[in-house]
């Protein structure tokens, strides 16, 4: 399969790794937005939010799982956001589900 994030879980393109488990991996984003930019996936190659169903939603719980550990662990007492893109018209840049834990910092309400 040629998925960038795919080959980040495999160890084949290195990833500043921040958590990981049987599910999930999760990794510094290359280009942060927030003091706190990281990224959630699941290691089960899902495509996009819309491609979640009941034989792969339990991988999203666990990401959000692993989302609040992680966020506990970064010191995000005060809040933080958590994105998906989905598809072109969402500005999805690579095909493989994943969530942006954004922190560190007050956001704005603004969203684009």
């Amino acid at each position: 399969m040629d998925c960038l994030f795919c080959k980040i879980i495999a160890g084949e393109i290195p990833g500043k790794k921040v958590y990981e488990d049987e599910n999930v991996y999760a990794f510094e984003d290359i280009n942060p937005q927030t003091p706190v930019h990281i990224l959630f996936v699941p290691k089960e190659h899902i495509s996009a939010a819309s491609e979640i169903n009941s034989e792969n939603s339990k991988y999203v719980a666990h990401i959000f799982e692993a989302i609040a550990k992680v966020a506990a662990q970064k010191g995000l007492k005060d809040g933080f956001r958590v994105v998906t893109n989905c598809g072109e018209h969402g500005c999805q840049s690579v095909k493989h589900l994943h969530f942006h834990l954004l922190g560190g910092q007050q956001l704005t309400e603004k969203m684009n």
